[in-house]
């Protein structure tokens, strides 16, 4: 027997499993770490990936749109937008000149104190920065239409810049395929129905065929989805990105700058060879963390551990997962859904009206229903966990011990573990797939 241990919350938890079952424990490949996060973007936006250094795009008396994440995103924004910023001053362009744009997609937008900690206090202090409205039609301009059909519209104030940066960090995404780069403007600056006309094609295009199966992590070729974003940020063609790659720990690697797409991809390949790591088999049972705090806060975040950690399991097979989860509830248009059971009626009413949390609790629903889940969590979350499909429970050992009991049910004495620290920021290939 051997110890393992998962992250959940602040802490973790810890479980006595049979080390020869265990195939597996995914925790990314090896990864350099950026020890000098300021030279490296420096390094970057002077020597760009498929353009012109950012101090040749720019000049003087030209207005500069920047489009940052929000505060919901792992990014690294405080690190690299004072230098960005720096840039663009060294180059001849003033600080009033200058606009930043949160892109909150249809999240809200920031209070002050959340601009101080994702700019930094000295550039919130010195930059305009605008709160993007998804809703907010006076905020909004038309640039097009994407061969979907899908009518772009956009903040007015990066439509009307001379000359827009695009920033973000490139991470797996669970229908997109990465987030990051085309990201930042679809959906990150676009109008409310843009979005969902783009997020509605994450659902089949046969009505009853659930989830589109070209819409998932690291997938973009045949991807709708990405297909649209692509097609929304080439209608406004950004200048320039700056975008940063992190760890499956959680550590800026590299920063990627230069032509909004061919950096960005670059970004993508280094990303899926340090998160995704090739298997040989599916395991029988899959013990997966999300990566414990801020990760698991609530069951929306939490859920990209499911949407990763499905890869590693087979049909039919046992998932358990250490989620902290101290706001369980939270967003509650999210888990009101979530505890829907009734699949056939909730997929019609997804395609009759269609938003992002309920097709994120719609697809963690079909994930958890085709397997046995224990969800390790506190108690206090019990009784809503049991709406949820899985099955609570205290401690580690504690689901470890009823997963036993499950496959002795189903008669699996040559059951195959593998283990997941880091679910939502690696990702199972199965090789020969």
């Amino acid at each position: 027997m051997k110890k393992y241990s998962l992250p959940m919350g602040k802490g973790f938890e810890e479980v006595l499993l049979p080390e020869e079952k265990v195939i597996y424990n995914i925790d990314g490949n090896p990864a350099e770490i950026c020890h000098d996060v300021a030279g490296a973007v420096l390094d970057a936006i002077r020597n760009p990936i498929g353009t012109k250094p950012l101090r040749d795009i720019v000049a003087p008396g030209e207005t500069v749109a920047i489009v940052i994440s929000d505060i919901t995103r792992l990014c690294g924004t405080a690190e690299f937008l004072p230098i960005i910023i720096a840039e663009l001053n060294d180059t001849g362009v003033k600080d009033e000149d200058i606009t930043i744009v949160v892109a909150t997609g249809t999240h809200r937008g920031h209070t002050e104190e959340e601009n101080k900690i994702v700019c930094s206090e000295d550039i919130a202090a010195r930059i305009r920065i605008i709160q993007h409205d998804s809703r907010n039609k006076n905020e909004l301009v038309e640039i097009g239409v994407t061969s979907s059909g899908n009518i772009v519209a956009i903040n007015k104030h990066v439509a009307e810049a001379d000359r827009v940066i695009i920033t973000g960090g490139v991470s797996l995404h669970p229908f997109a395929g990465f987030g990051g780069g085309r990201k930042a403007v679809m959906p990150g600056i676009s109008a409310y129905d843009s979005i969902m006309h783009n997020h509605a094609m994450s659902m089949s295009p046969v009505e009853g065929g659930g989830c589109n199966k070209a819409c998932d992590a690291s997938l973009l070729e045949g991807n709708p989805v990405h297909k649209d974003m692509v097609e929304a940020c080439k209608l406004l063609d950004p200048d320039f990105l700056l975008n940063t790659v992190y760890t499956p720990g959680g550590e800026i690697s590299e920063i990627v700058a230069g032509h909004w797409y061919e950096a960005w991809e670059k970004g993508c390949n280094d990303l899926l060879a340090m998160a995704g790591v090739e298997i040989e088999q599916l395991a029988d049972v899959v013990i997966a963390s999300a990566g414990g705090f801020p990760k698991d806060m609530n069951l929306y975040q939490a859920t990209k551990c499911h949407m990763n950690a499905q890869f590693a399991v087979k049909k039919g097979g046992i998932m358990i997962f250490t989620l902290d989860c101290p706001d369980i509830k939270e967003p509650a248009i999210f888990t009101d859904c979530f505890s829907r059971n009734d699949m056939e009626q909730f997929e019609k009413d997804i395609r009759a009206n269609f938003t992002i949390p309920s097709f994120v609790a719609f697809k963690s629903r079909c994930i958890i229903n085709d397997v046995t889940a224990y969800l390790v969590t506190r108690q206090e979350n019990f009784d809503f966990v049991r709406r949820t499909g899985h099955i609570p429970c205290k401690s580690l050992t504690e689901a470890w011990e009823l997963a036993q009991a499950k496959l002795e049910e189903q008669d699996k004495k040559d059951y195959t573990i593998t283990i997941m620290g880091h679910a939502s920021a690696t990702l199972p290939i199965l090789k020969n797939k």
